[in-house]
């Protein structure tokens, strides 16, 4: 039972989060934060919905998530006077400065999850994750 691939995929990514969330909370920033942080820092400026999809989270998880990181000062949301229905996430320069000390953490998670391992099994690794991840897609 322990050796089923579904299994073994969960416990990895349960022991991926659990390192990368300790390793930002010393930096006073959630794993949630993070999530949002992270499509932000390549796509700043997405509507409230677009996170959502996004972070694979449903609306009001995302709204409760933003109001918290609004008041730390992270982002700000705004609508622009052609289309006042839509929220427009932004980063703030505080949230945007968070990237350089938050990514060297997420780094340091990925180089400890394959250390001792040889560079051909983590990239055959990679190469079957990702076949999986398209093979249920489909």
């Amino acid at each position: 039972m322990r050796d089923r691939l579904a299994h073994i995929v969960r416990e990895a990514a349960r022991a991926l989060t659990r390192d990368l969330a300790a390793r930002l909370a010393t930096q006073g920033v959630s794993f949630s934060h993070w999530t949002f942080l992270r499509i932000l820092w390549e796509s700043d400026g997405l509507t409230q919905r677009e996170l959502s999809e996004q972070a694979g989270v449903m609306e009001p998880t995302t709204a409760a998530a933003l109001k918290a990181m609004e008041e730390l000062g992270y982002i700000e949301r705004r609508q622009v006077p052609e289309n006042r229905k839509n929220v427009y996430v932004h980063l703030t320069p505080k949230g945007r400065a968070l990237r350089a000390k938050l990514e060297p953490l997420a780094v340091a998670v990925n180089k400890a999850a394959v250390r001792n391992i040889d560079a051909q099994d983590v990239a055959a690794c990679r190469r079957a994750l990702l076949a999986i991840l398209g093979n249920l897609k489909a």
